[in-house]
């Protein structure tokens, strides 16, 4: 017997979709996978698909002048990738990235734009989602800019770990140091100051976390924040 449709999907938006509602869209999502370092979409490019991961992470990133880019925000199965397109925007201003290798439910754009046209429950969703993801951008540009460099690693260790749902993280310190917006010589740092109080280990390509309530106690009050906003958006599912 098939399974139920919410049970097909592990990405929190579509499993909050009541079950006519999701069974109408099935057939307009594709199943792909998400390659570690794969590019979903590109600053000042259409957005031609939008993607509902399952599993997996994607890091929404600002690039500056000089080529150099720093991470805004993270999307993982609570979310949706593509997120401009609610508003009827065409063309993304940032680069979606694959930091996580997952799964994801795939949708042109067209069709998501013609789908949510006259309200509905996904268009509610998405909205929500929106606040959610807004509150976790701006909630990281005032990280970056007031946090040590060891709470911020820890911050992001963690949004990671609840998205990618396992210990060992497929990370190297020069990602890393794109991500947060710094030297690979810094991220160095404090990922060894981590390891020193047994939060984390790490080899080439590779960090494990260790003791993952201790790594929220070394992390700033913004993981938590970030935490609870996300929490409230499906509360009750």
């Amino acid at each position: 017997m098939a399974a139920p449709p919410k049970q097909r999907h592990r990405n929190r938006i579509l499993a909050a979709l009541p079950d006519s509602d999701l069974e109408q869209l099935i057939p307009h999502l594709e199943p792909v996978s998400l390659k570690l370092g794969q590019i979903l979409q590109m600053p000042d490019t259409r957005i031609e698909r939008v993607y509902f991961p399952t599993s997996g992470i994607v890091s929404l990133l600002a690039t500056l002048e000089g080529g150099e880019t720093v991470e805004t925000g993270v999307v993982g199965r609570e979310g949706m990738v593509g997120i401009a397109v609610v508003f009827g925007v065409e063309r993304s201003t940032i680069e979606s990235l694959v930091q996580g290798t997952g799964e994801a439910m795939a949708m042109k754009s067209e069709t998501l734009r013609t789908i949510i046209k006259n309200g509905g429950t996904l268009h509610d969703l998405l909205l929500r989602y929106v606040h959610s993801l807004f509150s976790q951008i701006s909630q990281t540009a005032a990280c970056n800019r007031v946090h040590t460099l060891n709470e911020r690693l820890a911050r992001w260790l963690l949004l990671t770990h609840d998205r990618i749902e396992k210990d060992n993280l497929e990370l190297t310190h020069e990602f890393l140091a794109r991500m947060l917006g710094t030297r690979r010589a810094g991220v160095s740092v404090a990922a060894h100051s981590l390891r020193e109080a047994g939060l984390i280990d790490y080899t080439r390509g590779d960090i494990e976390i260790q003791n993952r309530r201790g790594l929220e106690s070394a992390s700033c009050e913004c993981y938590a924040i970030v935490k609870t906003e996300f929490d409230r958006l499906y509360q009750g599912q």
